[in-house]
């Protein structure tokens, strides 16, 4: 079944993490006249070869937004590719990581790209960058960019960069069709269709970005028959009491945000304090983690109304054989989120790419990688992602079927999915907003 994607997209002025909204899945763009071929510099290995397969990781590991907020994806591919070479690698070759922090800033990363185009590596994988700077270098050198995280519009922007959640975006140089994006209202149809909400409120900073993100929840909130209550903080000195008490007062079912989870832990805590209580505190992927139960730990109440949406099987869903061989791989680490499982299902992706690419006469070089990557229709990484395509629509999409996964957190039991994420899938509008 084909299916329209979610972008997701990153504002970090004055440190505010903000997940948006996003484009439709489809199949690569052909070369443009701005690319620079430099496949040539991948070697081609002799059969039996056991030169190790270079692969880089870009992550923002130290950056405004704050410690690990970019290292999920980076993990779980790291999890990945160590679990893979205890195995014996790919066709007996061990894959090599280079890891690259960038630091958050755009000056980083486009040294770590040119670093890591050096290197030699076949691809970069998890890419999970603040400031993608060095996108247009990594396109024109052609190096496959496999399931990073669309933080900007870098995915819906270059050929050869393939988010984790697919795009149908014509990536000729401009971001999108003709520089807007496309975003679904299927989080806003669940909750009406599912719980019977009617009433939502958006919370965001006195914050250019934060606002700007609000404004584009509002606009899908509205586009589903909402009323929609608007609430707005000053960055600096919030006063989140009196939002929760006119929360309680509008009789909110639903409250989305476009704050920091710093923030959000703030508001809940005064959400508790007045007794506010609401159907849905709904976060987004990046705040789907195990640490939930001590980041909220002074709002029990609001906690336990904590709800996640996204394109990726939850992480706790170890009856599934893939989660649970990612959750095996991955039992040492002190906490569990989405962003590592996506980093994992990134690295399967790579793999499973290489691994094709082993049997041709070229071997596993950028070229061959980067077309079996482009041409994916469907790919779920075993189960751990709604299908994945990058089959390009020469016109924006107006309407789409879309499914998301939904997960809520429950004292006890963690994050609890909610249907089977294959099935929750609906027919909505696409609006369109510039990145």
């Amino acid at each position: 079944m084909r299916r329209r994607r979610r972008f997701r997209a990153a504002e970090a002025a004055a440190a505010v993490l903000l997940l948006a909204l996003g484009t439709a899945c489809g199949s690569r763009l052909p070369e443009s006249e701005f690319q620079r071929d430099d496949r040539t510099h991948t070697r081609v290995p002799a059969p039996g070869d056991s030169t190790p397969i270079r692969v880089g990781i870009v992550a923002s590991a130290t950056s405004p937004v704050g410690g690990n907020a970019f290292t999920g994806p980076r993990d779980g591919a790291r999890a990945w590719f160590e679990r893979l070479n205890e195995r014996g690698g790919i066709d007996g070759r061990r894959v090599e990581v280079r890891e690259c922090d960038d630091g958050g800033s755009g000056v980083g990363n486009n040294e770590c790209v040119r670093r890591l185009i050096d290197d030699g590596v076949v691809a970069l994988v998890a890419t999970t960058a603040l400031d993608y700077a060095g996108a247009p270098l990594v396109s024109r050198a052609r190096v496959p960019d496999i399931g990073g995280q669309p933080i900007g519009a870098a995915y819906a922007t270059y050929p050869h960069l393939y988010s984790v959640y697919g795009t149908s975006a014509p990536r000729n140089g401009k971001p999108g069709w003709d520089g807007k994006l496309y975003g679904g209202t299927e989080v806003y149809r669940y909750f009406k269709r599912e719980h019977g909400a009617r009433t939502a409120a958006v919370v965001s900073y006195n914050q250019a970005a934060s606002a700007a993100y609000a404004r584009l929840v509002e606009r899908g909130l509205k586009a589903e028959g909402y009323r929609v209550v608007t609430e707005q903080v000053d960055f600096a000195l919030p006063n989140f009491r009196a939002v929760a008490a006119d929360l309680k007062e509008q009789g909110a079912d639903l409250v989305f945000d476009a704050i920091d989870g710093h923030g959000n832990a703030r508001l809940c805590q005064a959400m508790d304090d007045v007794g506010a209580e609401v159907t849905a505190k709904v976060t987004n992927v990046q705040n789907w983690t195990s640490a939930v139960e001590d980041a909220y730990r002074d709002a029990p109440r609001c906690r336990n109304a904590l709800w996640a949406t996204g394109s990726s099987r939850n992480f706790e869903d170890t009856g599934h054989p893939a989660v649970r061989e990612f959750r095996d791989a991955t039992e040492g680490l002190e906490t569990h989120a989405q962003w590592q499982l996506e980093g994992w299902a990134a690295a399967k992706w790579f793999t499973d790419a290489a691994g094709a690419c082993a049997k041709e006469p070229e071997g596993i070089t950028r070229a061959c990688v980067d077309a079996r990557v482009g041409r994916a229709d469907g790919y779920t990484a075993g189960g751990l992602l709604l299908p994945v395509g990058f089959r390009v629509s020469p016109e924006p999409p107006t309407h789409s079927r879309t499914c998301l996964s939904v997960a809520r957190w429950q004292d006890g039991e963690g994050w609890v999915s909610q249907g089977e994420m294959t099935e929750n899938c609906f027919d909505v509008p696409q609006l369109a907003y510039e990145p």
